[in-house]
């Protein structure tokens, strides 16, 4: 009999012979014995692997908490190994005169014939120039992105200019990424408001362009840099924007454009972080600010840009913007200015979607709407439900900048009234200015 015919034996008549029968045992006892008589069998059928690996018995600790604010020595220690952690991180990175070298054994390295003015290096020296680089630069001379960086060479090799920007712009990100988690004081891989504005702060010096900022108005561009990120990257409103979207959204770029001192006219007047557009938007608020009392009322705000918003739009702005006794400050007007110059943006949709949304029900239904245009608004949209629309629906349809516009700027709305006759007047004009 083979070993499961002896525990079925076993089971049904413990303690005797198999060609022999005794008193039943109880179901409990039976029971017990069914388990013991598995555990045995179990543990020989897996050679006992079960007693030779010890380290499953435990769990290891994979959660540390934070410290908490009466901790101040955890904290510190906390923060220390944070900025140690990120010190030698830095010292992992190319520096200047290790640049310039790669520069140099890339140059050296180069192989014929050259494309135009383009030096070009095939796979052999990529590697030749990697060894006496150092141990640096390893990280970059691999085949992923030598392969990454391969375009239609007919000889099989890459742009050394390519390469060498490719380096640049992967070191710049590294240390970037360790500026920005210097300033992480939770340690989480997340900015809060606070945070951000230190190292905005810290970074005005280093920004040539605005040299002639008075510190007196750092403060005020602080904010008004500050809210540009937390605007876009923040539209849940949770108070903290992750450094890897920071890294990956091009409000960096715009921010460190700044430390070009030939910038063009045309690049600070399109660039919010310039030192004139954060003039003219603080300029615009305290010229709308009457009374002086540093927030502006609903009066006040009615008279932005050409004085065209809608009253009933303006009623929802300060129903559900942030406000201080009726009336709003300079940052929660930071967050308004961003999303009519930017009505495109998914984050704008959002912003406003909510203000249209009179019901907070999440959709716009025929009822919403009625307070602010026609039924119009649905044949434009086109949405899933005929009979309400959805952020999704406004995103999708490509219209949500002219949706918006209409619903909240009565010169929108007429604009888009007259189109067909704007159109028209413009015809004309273009044909008398061709017989002229």
């Amino acid at each position: 009999m083979d070993w499961k015919e002896v525990l079925c034996w076993q089971l049904a008549m413990p303690n005797t012979d198999p060609n022999k029968q005794t008193k039943k045992k109880s179901e409990q006892e039976l029971k017990d014995e069914e388990m013991d008589l598995f555990t045995k069998y179990y543990s020989e059928c897996k050679g006992g692997r079960r007693n030779t690996n010890e380290f499953y018995k435990t769990i290891p600790q994979f959660y540390y908490r934070l410290p908490a604010e009466d901790e101040v020595l955890l904290q510190k220690f906390r923060e220390e190994s944070t900025a140690v952690f990120l010190q030698r991180k830095n010292r992992e990175l190319l520096d200047n005169e290790e640049l310039q070298n790669l520069w140099f054994l890339l140059d050296k390295h180069q192989t014929l014939p050259t494309i135009g003015e383009e030096a070009m290096i095939n796979y052999e020296n990529f590697l030749k120039v990697g060894e006496k680089a150092g141990p640096k630069c390893k990280q970059f001379s691999t085949v992923k992105v030598f392969a990454k960086l391969l375009h239609t060479d007919s000889y099989g090799r890459i742009s050394i200019m390519q390469f060498f920007n490719y380096t640049m712009q992967k070191v710049w990100l590294h240390q970037t990424r360790i500026g920005l988690s210097l300033c992480d004081v939770a340690g989480q891989g997340y900015l809060q408001e606070s945070d951000l504005e230190n190292y905005i702060l810290e970074l005005i010096p280093t920004l040539p362009q605005l040299d002639r900022l008075e510190k007196s108005f750092y403060s005020f561009y602080v904010c008004t840099a500050v809210r540009k990120f937390f605007f876009f990257l923040d539209p849940l409103r949770t108070v903290k924007i992750k450094i890897q979207d920071i890294l990956a959204c091009s409000f960096l770029d715009d921010l460190l454009e700044l430390r070009d001192e030939e910038l063009s006219k045309e690049s600070h007047e399109t660039n919010w972080f310039s030192a004139p557009s954060a003039l003219r938007v603080y300029g615009q608020y305290l010229n709308l600010d009457k009374d002086h009392n540093s927030i502006l009322s609903k009066e006040e705000l009615s008279r932005y840009g050409i004085a065209t918003m809608t009253s009933v739009f303006l009623d929802r702005v300060f129903q559900e913007c942030l406000i201080y006794d009726g009336e709003m400050d300079y940052k929660t007007y930071l967050d308004f200015v961003l999303a009519l110059e930017n009505r495109k943006e998914p984050a704008t949709l959002q912003y406003i979607f909510k203000l249209l949304d009179t019901e907070n029900k999440g959709y716009l239904n025929v009822f919403s709407l009625n307070r602010f245009f026609t039924d119009e608004i649905f044949y434009m949209v086109k949405p899933k439900d005929p009979l309400k629309i959805s952020l999704e629906d406004l995103i999708n349809s490509n219209q949500g900048d002219t949706v918006t516009t209409i619903l909240t700027d009565l010169n929108g709305f007429w604009t888009y009234e007259n189109r067909e006759a704007l159109v028209a007047n413009d015809n004309e004009n273009s044909a008398d200015l061709e017989d002229t």
